[in-house]
């Protein structure tokens, strides 16, 4: 069985992230793939682009902020 899993290298010891259905004492093969720390921002990165009607957002926002009948400004 092939599993990949994420873990986290701590004091020496090397730490799943995942539980582990392995019995006690199995031998197992570990190859270490480092995650870049810049990789999850910049995948992020632009992810709501085009998701979004700016223009209508900002209707939404001052139509939500109006107290009484009167405009409340940004």
């Amino acid at each position: 069985m092939a599993k990949e899993i994420r873990a986290r290298f701590s004091k020496g010891v090397i730490e799943p992230l995942e539980k582990l259905e392995l019995k006690e004492g199995e031998k197992i093969v570990v190859v270490i793939k480092e995650i870049p720390r810049e990789d999850a921002f910049v995948r992020a990165a632009g992810s709501w682009k085009e998701t979004l009607d700016f223009d209508e957002f900002l209707r939404d926002i001052y139509a939500s902020r109006r107290h009484h009948g009167q405009e409340i400004s940004l």
